[in-house]
C-alpha cells in the first residue's frame, strides 16, 4: 500500500474518477453485461475507496483495487435484488463463481492488462454506436458512458433538456439489453459498416462543438475537446485509414478556433482570420495524419475532407490558397459521397477559383434540388456571390433568408451586419 495523507485522498479521487473512470465503467459493463448495474458498481467501489483509504492506505495500484471492489458491490446488489427476483441470485451466484479475488487481482496486475483494459474501451464505443440505435440516442450514450459527461452537461451542450436526454440515454440501453447486441469489436468483415456508424457519431460531436447549431457562441470547446480524445483513443486502438483521416480533419478544424472569433464573440471568417494564431502543432499534427492516410489509397471522405483542410491550413493567406488542387480534392470527394453540402462547399471553391459568377451558377444549381432550401448557409454562400457581383437586391433578400433560418447568435449578427452594410 502507498501511504498517503487522508487529506489528499478526496483529491486523488476526484482525479481517478476524472482519468479513470471511463476505462473502469467499460471493463465493469463487459463483466456485468448492465449499464447501470455496472454504473451504480462503480460509484459504490469510489465511495468505498473515500472511506477506507484513508486508514488502509491507498493501493499500489488503485484502478483494479476499484474494478474488483466494484465488481463485489454488483454482486452484493444482486443479492438484495434476489428478495423480489430469484433470478437476480443465480445471476450472482454465476458471477461469484467466475470471480474470485486471486483472478481479479491477476487478471488486472497481469501481463497484457493494459491492452485488455483499452479493448474494453473500444468495445464499449462500437456498443454505443450500434447501427439499430437511433442517431440522436448514439450520440448522447457516447458523451456519456465513454466521455463521462452528465447528462446536465450533453443536455446543455445539444440545447435540450436533462429530461428529454435522459430518456434517449434510457431507450438506447433498452435497445442494447432487448436487441441484445454484443458488447465486442467487430470482425473484420463487420468492421467496415460498424466503424462508418462510430465516426459518424464522433463526427456529431465535433461539428456540434466546433459550429454550434445555436446559442451565443460559433463554437464549444468541450465538445471538440471529447471528439478529438475519442478520434486519438480510435486511433490508438483501430488504425484505419479512415480513423486516421477523421482525427486529423478534427485537429486541422480546431487548429483555427482561435482566430474564428473576435474578443467580443463576433464571428470572423476564414479570408479575415490572423494566421498567426492557427494552432500549428495541431497542423503538423493533422497533415501528418492525412499523409499516412493518403498513402494508404484505402482513404474515404473524412480524409479527403482533411486533405481540402490541409491545404488551407498550409498556405499563407487565401489569395496564397491553391484552390486549383482543393476544386480537384472537392470533385472527387463529390464522387465518393454526392451530398449537397459536399456540392455546396465545391461550389465556393470554384468561386474562389474562377470568380463569383461560376459559383453563383453551381450554387443555384444545388438550391434548385431543394435539399438545401431550409439551410441557412447555403442561402448565406449565395448572397456573398450576389455582393460581390453587385447585385444588392438580390444579395440582400438572400441574407434576411439566411438570417430567418439560423439560431446562432454570432451568426445573427454576422448577417445583421451584412444587410446594413447593403442599406
Amino acid at each position: 500500500m502507498l501511504e498517503r495523507a487522508s487529506v489528499g485522498i478526496p483529491e486523488l479521487l476526484d482525479s481517478l474518477y476524472r482519468l479513470e473512470s471511463g476505462r473502469i465503467l467499460a471493463t465493469l459493463i463487459r463483466l456485468l453485461e448492465d449499464f447501470d448495474l455496472a454504473e451504480e458498481a462503480m460509484h459504490e467501489a469510489f465511495a468505498a475507496a473515500l472511506s477506507g483509504w484513508p486508514d488502509s492506505g491507498v493501493p499500489d495500484n488503485p484502478r483494479p483495487w476499484l474494478i474488483s471492489t466494484a465488481r463485489f458491490k454488483a454482486i452484493d446488489t444482486l443479492r438484495r435484488r434476489a428478495r423480489f427476483d430469484a433470478s437476480q441470485d443465480e445471476l450472482a451466484r454465476y458471477l461469484e463463481a467466475q470471480w474470485s479475488a486471486a483472478d481479479a487481482a491477476g487478471s488486472a496486475d497481469g501481463a497484457g492488462a493494459e491492452d485488455s483494459l483499452e479493448d474494453d474501451r473500444l468495445r464499449l464505443i462500437f456498443t454505443c454506436c450500434h447501427g439499430s440505435i437511433a442517431p440522436d440516442a448514439r450520440v448522447a450514450l457516447t458523451l456519456r458512458e465513454v466521455c463521462g459527461l452528465t447528462t446536465e452537461e450533453i443536455a446543455r451542450a445539444f440545447l435540450t433538456t436533462p429530461r428529454t436526454l435522459a430518456q434517449r440515454i434510457v431507450r438506447a440501453k433498452a435497445k442494447i439489453r432487448e436487441a441484445k447486441i454484443p458488447y465486442e469489436v467487430p470482425t473484420a468483415e463487420e468492421l467496415p459498416e460498424r466503424l462508418g456508424a462510430v465516426l459518424q457519431v464522433v463526427y456529431l460531436v465535433f461539428n456540434e462543438g466546433y459550429s454550434a447549431a445555436a446559442g451565443a457562441e460559433v463554437t464549444r470547446a468541450d465538445l471538440t475537446a471529447e471528439a478529438i480524445r475519442l478520434g486519438r483513443l480510435l486511433s490508438a486502438l483501430q488504425p484505419e485509414p479512415e480513423v486516421m483521416g477523421l482525427l486529423a480533419l478534427m485537429l486541422l478544424q480546431e487548429s483555427r478556433r482561435a482566430a474564428r472569433t473576435s474578443a467580443g464573440g463576433e464571428l470572423i471568417l476564414l479570408e479575415h482570420q490572423e494566421r498567426s494564431l492557427w494552432d500549428r502543432a495541431q497542423i503538423a499534427e493533422g497533415v501528418a495524419l492525412v499523409e499516412e492516410a493518403l498513402k494508404s489509397r484505402r482513404f474515404g471522405a473524412y480524409t479527403l475532407q482533411a486533405a481540402i483542410a490541409a491545404v488551407h491550413a498550409e498556405a499563407a493567406s487565401v489569395a496564397a490558397t491553391d484552390w486549383r488542387q482543393i476544386v480537384a480534392l472537392y470533385d472527387r470527394l463529390v464522387e465518393m459521397q454526392p451530398s449537397p453540402v459536399v456540392r455546396l462547399n465545391r461550389a465556393v471553391a470554384i468561386a474562389m477559383r474562377d470568380g463569383p459568377a461560376a459559383g453563383l451558377t453551381q450554387i443555384d444549381a444545388v438550391l434548385k434540388d431543394g435539399e438545401l432550401s431550409e439551410y441557412y448557409l447555403a442561402h448565406s454562400a449565395r448572397a456573398d456571390m450576389c455582393r460581390r457581383l453587385g447585385r444588392t437586391v438580390e444579395a440582400r433578400a438572400s441574407y434576411e433568408k439566411a438570417l430567418a433560418l439560423t439560431q446562432q447568435e454570432p451568426e445573427r449578427h454576422f448577417l445583421e451586419e451584412r444587410i446594413r452594410q447593403l442599406k
